[in-house]
């Protein structure tokens, strides 16, 4: 008797995992794509310094 439980996703995941081989691949490619960026400190820099200063209650008229 086998003591090792799977759920039924895990199975399903398993499976669909051996049917679409290009999946990995595709989801590094998607993370990259949105998230493995080079940061450019120059750009932030600008943005930080084009800011404009808000009041402390935005909804003041003066």
């Amino acid at each position: 008797m086998s003591n090792s439980y799977e759920s039924d996703i895990t199975l399903f995941l398993r499976k669909y995992n051996k049917t679409h081989p290009l999946l990995k691949k595709q989801q590094i490619d998607g993370r990259q794509r949105l998230w493995d960026r080079k940061i450019e400190i120059d750009l932030l820099k600008e943005f930080d310094l084009s800011k404009v200063s808000q009041k402390p209650y935005v909804y003041q008229t003066d």
